[in-house]
This record gives structure tokens, sequence and C-alpha cells, in this order.
């Protein structure tokens, strides 16, 4: 059966916003005494799991069969290996963001067909700006077509990055790369927020991104949209295994080769 990714891509933000209100309403009241600790940084509430249960519900009659891979479990992962969809699904990204009460923070949701992403939406909450794209469109930002930006030089570029919950044998790279780009670029900025970090570099807010040990719902709609806006995205080795391999490199289409050349030089 066909499907038309663009009425889906309809479907899906009308989703996510949803979801994003009932975040945005939930931020007004919530305190730090309902947090709960899935690791010793990773938090968790109520609202995440609230609101992947209303996306979940949203999407589960789009696509008969469609299996979900979804960051708090809400839905049985039980059918992801057999179907050809999958609905890949980051309720909240940027919890420890909403928590302190600080932006970004964002509503993630891809569709993957045979581990392609064919539809990304992000909708980042706290200021109501949903960036999406289906296979075969431009990528857009509110109904308005965006792009990657046209800066083809590390001292003119801004880099996003973050860094994961348990990675401290990471953390000395981390370190290194983000004094680099500190001194030799716009600056760097860590935000929160993988999805949003990508969709900044799809509007052209900021040339590159980059990170390890991420997963596939933390990348998935946001490195789609990317790619959507005419950039460029690989994993740490050049190739394409940014969905599942846990390192993602998302650039402008000019500045790839510098940046790559940089996140794998092991010289300071």
């Amino acid at each position: 059966m066909q499907y038309d990714f663009q009425e889906i891509c309809n479907k899906v933000i009308e989703a996510a916003r949803r979801a994003g209100e009932f975040i945005a309403a939930e931020r007004k009241v919530f305190t730090y005494g309902k947090v709960e600790m899935k690791g010793e940084q990773d938090l968790v509430s109520y609202v995440d799991k609230t609101a992947e249960g209303m996306i979940v519900e949203a999407l589960g009659g789009i696509i008969p069969g469609a299996g979900f891979i979804a960051e708090e479990g809400t839905a049985s992962d039980s059918q992801v290996s057999q179907s050809r969809f999958k609905w890949i699904i980051d309720p909240l990204d940027g919890t420890t963001n909403f928590v302190h009460g600080m932006p970004p923070y964002c509503v993630s949701i891809a569709l993957a067909e045979d581990d392609k992403v064919v539809v990304g939406v992000v909708y980042e909450v706290t200021i109501g700006e949903c960036f999406y794209a289906w296979k075969g469109s431009p990528a857009y930002l509110n109904g308005e077509q965006i792009r990657v930006s046209d800066a083809a030089d590390m001292k003119n570029s801004l880099v996003i990055t973050g860094l994961a919950y348990d990675t401290r044998k990471l953390i000395r790279d981390f370190i290194r790369h983000f004094e680099y780009f500190n001194l030799n670029t716009h600056g760097a900025r860590r935000l929160g927020s993988a999805a949003t970090d990508l969709v900044y570099v799809a509007a052209g807010r900021a040339e590159a991104f980059y990170q390890a040990n991420l997963s596939p719902w933390d990348v998935a709609a946001g490195a789609f949209i990317v790619k959507q806006a005419g950039g460029i995205v690989t994993d740490f080795g050049g190739g394409d295994d940014w969905l599942f391999g846990r390192q993602i490199i998302a650039t402008n289409n000019k500045l790839y080769t510098q940046f790559f050349e940089r996140i794998t030089s092991a010289d300071d």
C-alpha cells in the first residue's frame, strides 16, 4: 500500500502540537517533587509519559501495524522488528530543561520506512515553532520553507553540541572540541535538546551539530529535517549509520568536510 506522506505529516504535526500544548500547560504547575530518576542525570516525569501516551494514541490508526520506538516505552515494541513502518518518538526532548523551566524542549516524532525516515516533525514547545518535512519535500518552519546556511568556513560558523548521559569516558573529547570551537568559530553552544539542535541547523541558525551516545528518538526527526533542508548528516565514520549508530554529525552542505575532519582528528 502506498501512503501520502504529506497527509501523514499533517497528522503528525497535529499530534505534536497537542502534546506540546499539554507540556506547556503542565510546566505552569510543575514542581521538582514530580521528577523521577531513570539514571544519575536522566530525568523523567508524568509529563513525558502522558505526552507519549497522547502521541501513541493519535498515531496508532494512521498506519495499521506500524511499530513504535518510543523513549518512555508507552507502546509495545513487540512489532518493531517485523514492521515495515516504525514511529520513532521522543515526547519531551530536553526533559532536564523542562524540569528547570529553561528552554528549549520539544516534541520529536519521526516515521521510518525500512529504517529510512520519511516524515519528521519537531515542535519546540517554549516558542511554538514547528519544523517538519516529508519524503520528497523541502523543510518547513510554521509553513515557511527553510534551508541550511551558506557559511563555508569554520570561522563564520556557530556550532551546537551536547553531552549525553553516562558518557564520562567521552568528556575529554567533548572538552577538547568544545574549546576549539569556542576559540575558532562564532562559538559553541550546548542547548540541552538534540532534536532542537538539529532543526536549528536545518533553519540556518547554526552551521553544525555533533554528539555521541544518542538514541534514535533523539535524532530521527531532526536529522531528517536537516537533510530535507539541504544539509548533510553522517555518523562519525562518514557513513549513514546515524539513526541507530549513536553518533551524528549534521552540517550545512558547504562546511561538512572541514567539520568532519576536525571532529575525527586526534589533534587539539
